[in-house]
């Protein structure tokens, strides 16, 4: 009796992964035809919108006061050591920051906006992807010799999404990289207030991440539409990658 449960067991769970298999082969399928053209749409509209967006208007004050100088006539080397700026030929003891005078210095909010916009659609595009990747790897036929024509284009289409895969995570990696630098600068910024080319550095960093964010979004256009060209195209050779006409010749 025990063996008799085990084999109604292994056939129930064959049936599940049956059913799963399927499942992942209509969900994909619906995605080329349904989801893909729309999502091209949709990041279209966004890399316009972004593309007539004024970048002076996404600016942020970094909420840092300058405050009056505590001027030295030398850096004193006996005691701990203090790191110092010259300004004006004068030498600027680095500013001890225990705590902002004016409270938080803000992210900018424009960008962040901006950013969380985007980590859904980045997102998208990676388990989409994937879900492509594993319904061509489904309908790879068993190793044969001969007649592999159609499995070829199978394994050339799964390895652009993999590559689509790989670089959408790094599309995240920007994102988290962009907060960390920022943070960098401005703390530099709130140590050492009086050098304007700190402030400026923030400034400037920020544009460069609006220009990426914008720049993403145009690659994850290109990256549906790439995919959703190469499977339309070639829909027979991956869904029926050895002809049965042909199988018959040899």
């Amino acid at each position: 009796m025990p063996k008799v449960k085990v084999c109604v067991q292994e056939s129930d769970d064959t049936k599940k992964v049956a059913e799963f298999i399927e499942k992942c082969k209509r969900d994909a399928e619906g995605l080329v035809r349904e989801v893909f053209p729309k999502k091209i749409l949709e990041l279209e509209a966004i890399h316009k919108e972004l593309a007539e967006k004024d970048f002076c208007k996404l600016t942020c004050d970094l909420n840092i006061p300058i405050p009056e100088p505590i001027k030295d006539e030398e850096p004193d080397k006996k005691k701990r050591k203090v790191e110092h700026s010259a300004v004006n030929g004068e030498y600027v003891k680095g500013t001890a920051v225990i705590v902002f005078p004016n409270g938080l210095s803000p992210c900018n909010r424009s960008l962040r906006k901006l950013c969380d916009k985007m980590k859904p659609l980045i997102r998208g595009l990676i388990e989409h992807s994937n879900k492509i990747k594993m319904w061509i790897s489904f309908l790879i036929p068993k190793i044969e010799d001969g007649n592999n024509f159609g499995v070829s284009i199978q394994e050339d289409t799964m390895a652009e999404a993999r590559q689509v895969e790989s670089e959408a995570a790094t599309y995240l990696d920007q994102i988290s990289r962009y907060y960390i630098t920022r943070a960098k600068i401005v703390s530099r910024v709130a140590k050492y207030p009086h050098v304007e080319d700190y402030r400026q550095a923030v400034k400037e960093l920020d544009e460069k991440e609006f220009v990426c964010l914008r720049l993403t979004c145009c690659e994850l256009r290109n990256h549906y539409a790439s995919l959703h060209d190469i499977i339309h195209k070639n829909m027979d050779k991956i869904k029926k990658p050895r002809n049965a006409n042909s199988e018959n010749l040899y």
